[in-house]
């Protein structure tokens, strides 16, 4: 059971390296980029510089379908510095471009070659964004860049991941679950 396990994901992360010799996969990830750069430049400021709601994470969660984890995860962090350069608010900071990649890593874990699309993996996937990402790493980050306290940071995102948690599995299942139909009709 081990050794099949082990070979399975030595050949799920190879697959996943191969995204970066086809050219579809190329093309599909800069559409995406374009995409979750257009989506993250629409935004909701709730508190500036340190609370903001965002969608772009559907893009890379779309994307992390159809190209693998480590595709997925450069081309987040392309879409961040791009994002960036189109629209700078505050200091560049390689943390959260980090944020972005392995939030591409993340959804390309949970749903790259998966054919069925389940709520429950849609929950975990969200919920290892929500406490790496959103409670552990923006936090340090921002105490980094500000230097305010990391707990007061941790207190406010809190409270808004506790309020978009259903809202951000609902729209990460709908998005998911349509990709895997559109990519079942592809393959026909």
């Amino acid at each position: 059971m081990q050794k099949y396990f082990v070979t399975q994901t030595q050949l799920f992360w190879k697959n996943s390296a191969d995204e970066f010799k086809r050219v579809s996969s190329i093309c599909l990830a800069a559409m995406m980029t374009a995409l979750n750069t257009l989506i993250g430049a629409f935004r909701i400021v709730v508190i500036p510089k340190f609370l903001t709601i965002s969608f772009a994470s559907l893009a890379t969660a779309s994307c992390a379908m159809m190209c693998g984890p480590l595709l997925t995860g450069t081309v987040a962090a392309i879409a961040d510095i791009l994002e960036f350069i189109l629209r700078p608010d505050g200091t560049f900071f390689f943390g959260f471009t980090l944020n972005e990649f392995l939030t591409g890593l993340i959804y390309g874990a949970f749903f790259y070659r998966v054919s069925t699309i389940s709520l429950k993996r849609c929950i975990i996937a969200r919920l290892c964004i929500v406490l790496l990402m959103n409670m552990f790493l923006t936090p340090l980050w921002l105490y980094i860049l500000y230097g305010d306290s990391f707990f007061a940071l941790l207190a406010t995102r809190v409270i808004k991941n506790i309020v978009m948690f259903p809202i951000d599995v609902a729209l990460l299942y709908f998005v998911t679950s349509t990709t895997a139909r559109i990519l079942k009709q592809r393959r026909r």
